[in-house]
């Protein structure tokens, strides 16, 4: 990976930049967070359509979400307002994603500013962020309400994936371009974001780009490609086999 920045603690921090419109850049990856044009109408096309939600957890006990790129906490808010609106009574539901240069609450408030209509849960959520972030792999969960738990990993996400006890239902695939961030795509951590799924589960992403696809069928998953989002013609989209 590119070199990683540290914080006064010998910490991984997330250097950003904003555009003109309030939407930040990573400086890391020289990559904006999500769409310029519509982050939340991205996220619901890729990531929350993409893996067949919000219908796949209808009647589930229990639903697991992970994630590579926690980012701005867009992909898990939207999630959560889709949860909110449909769960099934009592059910749970389960989101893990594993980040490795996390933003401060600060930055997050700053960038969630720009959707308003993501406000109360937005604010919920920067209020229940630790004041720090936990050592490099280490779990600890965030409680939003009664069927809605957040764990946010901190570190190397080829290391902390394969550390997690977990298996998700879903995946949401977000992290940057990966022709400037190919470490979060190569073909070890897609076989263990393979591993990582029940059977009969799957993955969205925003990206088509060849070499992923190939790591993510090498892995094992059942790969198709769909309409993408706004200006990318194309998305991927797969399932873990069922065993026969």
């Amino acid at each position: 990976m590119a070199q990683t920045p540290h914080g006064q603690n010998g910490k991984q921090v997330h250097p950003l930049q904003w555009d003109e419109d309030g939407q930040p850049v990573s400086a890391l990856f020289d990559d904006p967070f999500c769409s310029r044009a519509d982050g939340p109408g991205e996220t619901r096309h890729v990531f929350l359509k993409g893996n067949g939600l919000p219908g796949a957890w209808a009647g589930s006990p229990y639903f697991s979400i992970a994630e590579l790129g926690f980012g701005t906490g867009l992909n898990f808010l939207e999630t959560w307002a889709a949860w909110r609106a449909t769960r099934p009574f009592a059910a749970q539901l389960s989101f893990t994603s594993f980040e490795a240069y996390p933003l401060s609450a600060d930055q997050m408030a700053r960038a969630l500013k720009r959707w308003p209509h993501l406000g109360e849960l937005a604010e919920r959520l920067l209020s229940v962020l630790p004041s720090e972030w936990p050592p490099h792999g280490e779990e600890r969960p965030i409680r939003l309400d009664r069927q809605t738990q957040l764990m946010i990993v901190i570190g190397d996400a080829r290391e902390t994936v394969a550390q997690w006890p977990g298996r998700a239902n879903a995946w949401y695939l977000d992290g940057f371009s990966p022709a400037k961030n190919p470490e979060m795509w190569n073909e070890a951590l897609m076989q263990t974001v393979h591993d990582k799924t029940v059977p009969g589960g799957g993955f969205a992403t925003y990206t088509a780009a060849g070499f992923v696809r190939r790591n993510l069928q090498a892995a094992g998953f059942k790969v198709q490609t769909v309409a993408g989002f706004g200006t990318k013609r194309d998305m991927l989209t797969g399932l873990r086999k069922r065993p026969l």
